[in-house]
């Protein structure tokens, strides 16, 4: 028995690793595509400009979107960690921003990545996002399956039909 700890311990530690570094590599291709100056920049792939009080408005959204993250931190308390695991009394939390959508961080990023998007006005900018809109979807997708098997098919499905996964009033799962 206690081998087989040692080589889950072991998988896991490497499986870890390897997951951390993809999303290390992802982290830093999407910050190159986002980072890439736009305020001097008239090229063909500059889309539009927002102007000063344009850029301080998305500030405004990133700071909410950030806000938002938190929230959902404060929220979730000792059943939030840094990858999906199990926990002592875990249970499907359906208040405060989980009432409002699913995956209230990721909605919170997103919408910091959007309003980062929007002030940069370029073609980069709006595809950094895209991209990683599909990432946290992705990701969205694996954490439900996990939870609904974890935490039971009939009351994860009845939460998915009362909340939308990421965009708030938005869709729901039938």
């Amino acid at each position: 028995m206690t081998s087989q700890y040692k080589e889950y311990g072991a998988s896991r530690k490497n499986s870890d690793r390897s997951i951390g570094v993809g999303a290390l590599l992802r982290g830093v291709a999407i910050s190159i595509v986002l980072a890439v100056p736009a305020h001097n920049y008239d090229g063909m792939l500059r889309l539009w400009h927002v102007g000063v009080a344009g850029a301080w408005a998305c500030v405004v959204v990133e700071a909410a979107g950030f806000g938002f993250c938190w929230w959902a931190r404060l929220h979730l308390g000792r059943l939030w960690s840094g990858h999906v695991t199990r926990k002592a009394d875990h249970h499907i939390v359906d208040t405060g921003p989980y009432g409002i959508v699913r995956h209230p961080i990721y909605t919170g990023i997103l919408l910091a990545v959007y309003a980062t998007a929007a002030a940069k006005g370029t073609v980069l900018g709006l595809s950094g996002a895209l991209l990683f809109t599909v990432g946290l979807r992705m990701k969205a997708r694996l954490e439900e399956d996990w939870l609904r098997e974890e935490l039971g098919p009939d009351a994860y499905d009845a939460y998915r039909r009362r909340v939308p996964a990421l965009i708030p009033f938005g869709p729901r799962a039938r």
